[in-house]
């Protein structure tokens, strides 16, 4: 019985799987060599070879049988790994996954990958046996994936060529210090092969005109993130903070909308940071006792692909008892939306290039 049982489930997979004509899928296989960036002199001790490694990719194309497919040029998702050997001992080796988009130009022959994951390093610091490495205060850290090349698939059978320039960040976004990062800028060849022999073709069932034509009257955000952070102080204290934030959204057509809002942030690591500086620098002339709250007003941007959302705020700090490396703030993340009105989201707060924060999030769309 369970033999039969298990026969019909294959069968119907089977048949399930071959009638699914939606998608096709392919992998690519790049080797990688390049450089770390000197975006921060505090890490140039750090910077002695030339960090090599490979991606791999899996991806799934799209033929446009959902309308945003066709808004986007039919792109491709997936699932990257990638490994690096950073090429100092103090730095050891980095082995990272992410979830991606593949977006194409140029008929297709120029293809832009955008990953966002996390990455394990083999060597972080640590303040007895590794405290050179100021850049990866954690085992685990999150990661970003840039990639831009030239691609032809299908030169020789299913086998195809890709090359060009990807751009690779790891950060544990002051969860814990120390935190100065590394940004490696890599060039990439590799080969491309695709997993099905027969591919259907693109529907193409929007007009020029139909691909922006949308409206949406306003809507109102309401929304809570949360998380834990550390100052630049190692050893000083992983805190919790909480942000409230509300804003107005307005759609400007089927891909975008603009934003304006304001932000309340309770950051407790901000609060011990005040009181260290108090007692550990009398020159600051500090009470300790300086209040650590601040409220920030931002104007954003929201970048709909399917459910989920790539969303860019800078704001500016209106209440600031206390300078924390200064007024402006930016915020960029991803943001999933759970029916059409309530949705997750995953950012990282910044000035500059100086991370403060992971957000964690919830919210609701009205």
């Amino acid at each position: 019985m369970r033999v039969f049982l298990i026969c019909i489930f294959c069968t119907v997979f089977s048949v399930s799987f071959s009638q699914d004509r939606e998608h096709t899928s392919y992998i690519d296989v790049n080797y990688a060599k390049g450089n770390i960036a000197l975006h921060n002199n505090d890490i140039l001790h750090l910077i002695k070879g030339h960090p090599e490694g490979v991606i791999l990719g899996w991806n799934k194309k799209t033929y446009g049988f959902n309308d945003w497919e066709q808004h986007y040029n039919y792109p491709d998702y997936g699932v990257s790994f990638a490994y690096q050997n950073l090429k100092n001992d103090v730095l050891g080796n980095n082995y990272s996954l992410y979830a991606h988009y593949n977006f194409y130009f140029l008929k297709r022959h120029l293809m832009l990958r955008i990953g966002q994951g996390l990455a394990l390093t083999t060597n972080p610091y640590d303040k007895e046996e590794n405290f050179r490495n100021i850049a990866f205060g954690t085992k685990i850290m999150s990661s970003t994936l840039l990639m831009l090349n030239y691609k032809k698939e299908r030169i020789i059978d299913r086998f195809g060529l890709q090359a060009g320039l990807s751009f690779i960040h790891y950060s544990n976004g002051n969860v814990r210090a120390p935190n100065t990062s590394i940004n490696n800028m890599v060039l990439n060849i590799g080969v491309t092969y695709n997993l099905d022999e027969v591919e259907p073709e693109y529907v193409s069932t929007l007009d020029n005109e139909n691909k922006e034509k949308f409206t949406q009257p306003i809507k109102y955000n309401i929304a809570f993130r949360s998380g834990v952070n550390e100052s630049d102080t190692v050893d000083s204290g992983q805190f919790p903070f909480y942000i409230f934030s509300a804003y107005a959204d307005k759609r400007v057509n089927v891909k975008s909308a603009l934003q304006l809002g304001a932000d309340v942030f309770f950051s407790r690591f901000l609060k011990e940071h005040i009181y260290y500086r108090s007692v550990a620098y009398p020159e600051d002339n500090l009470s300790g006792n300086e209040d650590y709250k601040r409220v920030g007003v931002f104007a954003g941007h929201e970048l709909f692909i399917n459910k989920t959302s790539l969303i860019t705020q800078l704001g500016y700090y209106v209440y600031y008892p206390y300078d924390f490396e200064g007024r402006t703030y930016f915020r960029v993340g991803l943001k999933r939306y759970f029916g059409d009105k309530w949705f997750g989201v995953l950012t990282l707060k910044s000035h500059g290039a100086k991370a403060e924060a992971i957000e964690f999030g919830v919210g609701v769309r009205l």
